[in-house]
């Protein structure tokens, strides 16, 4: 299978905002309300908002035979060497097929003087969870966060490099 991952440029701001929203409704089915999830989506992914990550962080895309099929966001954090990673997502047939782990370690290379990368993670998102501990992350904390009005338990996590 080809693949490429490449810094995400202004058009392909629809199909990054399609691999956000099929990604959404598949991971949180059941944990977050479809009408939360959609506002979220609609917020955070705005036109206006990705060209915003587009200038202000590292977004990488991935992919397949020219059609965007997964991203990653990360973006530096006021102490040296501190990246938050702020999205891993792959449309559902892609996943557990490499793709997140080759988007975070070219999110790396790229970052260069990366030492620690922060995430946090919804605790009943499994397959986050189980991505991020097989990567060697380690919980930090863990919190309730007001998320629309639902209380998510989210869990704080790094990975020291």
């Amino acid at each position: 299978m080809n693949f490429l991952i490449r810094e995400m440029k202004l058009d392909d701001i629809k199909q990054v905002q399609e691999v956000a929203k099929q990604s959404w409704y598949s991971t949180y089915e059941g944990i977050i309300p479809l009408e939360i999830q959609d506002g979220f989506l609609k917020s955070a992914y705005s036109d206006e908002m990705m060209k915003k990550r587009l200038e202000q962080t590292t977004l990488l895309v991935l992919e397949i035979e020219g059609e965007i099929v997964g991203f990653a966001n990360f973006f530096r954090l006021k102490e040296a060497g501190e990246v938050e990673l702020g999205a891993i997502y792959i449309i559902p047939e892609y996943q557990g097929k490499g793709f997140g782990t080759l988007l975070l370690n070219e999110g790396i290379k790229r970052l260069k003087d990366v030492k620690k990368i922060f995430v946090n993670v919804e605790k009943e998102n499994k397959i986050g969870m189980n991505f991020y501990n097989a990567k060697g992350f380690q919980i930090t904390s863990e919190f309730d966060d007001d998320f629309g009005g639902h209380i998510l338990k989210t869990v704080r996590m790094k990975l020291n490099l």
